[in-house]
């Protein structure tokens, strides 16, 4: 159990996005202008399809509840986008066979924290694996722009500002964003309470 919990904290958004704002420095630090915009808008476009679908259970109970699912888990999504982008970027000026494989690292690692969070209980499913897909076409669209994009070799600053993120990541409070999308979403729908998965519990009407 230690082990998933570890994993889990690995996709918390106290890791992810600083590891994701880390990246945009990178790219900002070696003057790709087009590649930091296009990092900035896949990994913002993926994290507003989390918060949306979120926000659209938590205040209006739309979902599929035939397989739970109630929202993108962001976890899965943020690792997915960051971990593979990070090892490709680290090892940008070394040969393509070691940009493969770090890669297919970073992959690995998003698909174990994923998995996590179906142990932990913390989604379903459904949840966790459509959050790790939506993360890795996230991944893979800017590591094919980026493949034929010229940029500096910077990866030792890469490393230098995600080392830092992971040494300190288990010892940093989690960072209450389901929180805060809950309240968004009551505020927005107009309810006192969100709703949670214990609506698909509820009775249902028995029509005549």
């Amino acid at each position: 159990m230690f082990w998933w919990h570890w994993l889990s904290v690995a996709g918390g958004l106290a890791v992810t996005g600083p590891i994701g704002i880390a990246i945009a420095v990178w790219l900002l630090a070696g003057k790709s202008w087009r590649l930091t915009w296009t990092w900035v808008l896949l990994f913002g476009g993926g994290m507003a399809l989390v918060v949306l679908t979120k926000l659209a259970f938590m205040g209006w109970a739309i979902g599929i509840e035939s397989v739970e699912f109630a929202g993108f888990s962001g976890h899965a999504m943020r690792a997915a986008a960051v971990y593979p982008v990070a090892a490709f970027l680290i090892t940008r000026s070394l040969p393509p066979w070691t940009q493969m494989l770090s890669s297919t690292v970073g992959v690995a690692l998003a698909v174990l924290i994923a998995m996590s969070r179906i142990h932990v209980d913390a989604h379903s499913p459904s949840e966790a694996w459509t959050g790790c897909v939506l993360g890795l076409l996230v991944a893979a669209a800017f590591i094919g722009y980026a493949n034929a994009e010229r940029q500096m070799a910077l990866s030792r600053v890469l490393v230098a500002l995600c080392v830092p993120v992971l040494l300190v990541a288990p010892r940093l409070q989690p960072i209450p964003a389901e929180k805060w999308i809950a309240q968004v979403a009551t505020y927005l729908s107009g309810r006192d309470h969100p709703y949670t998965r214990a609506v698909w519990q509820a009775p249902k009407p028995q029509l005549r």
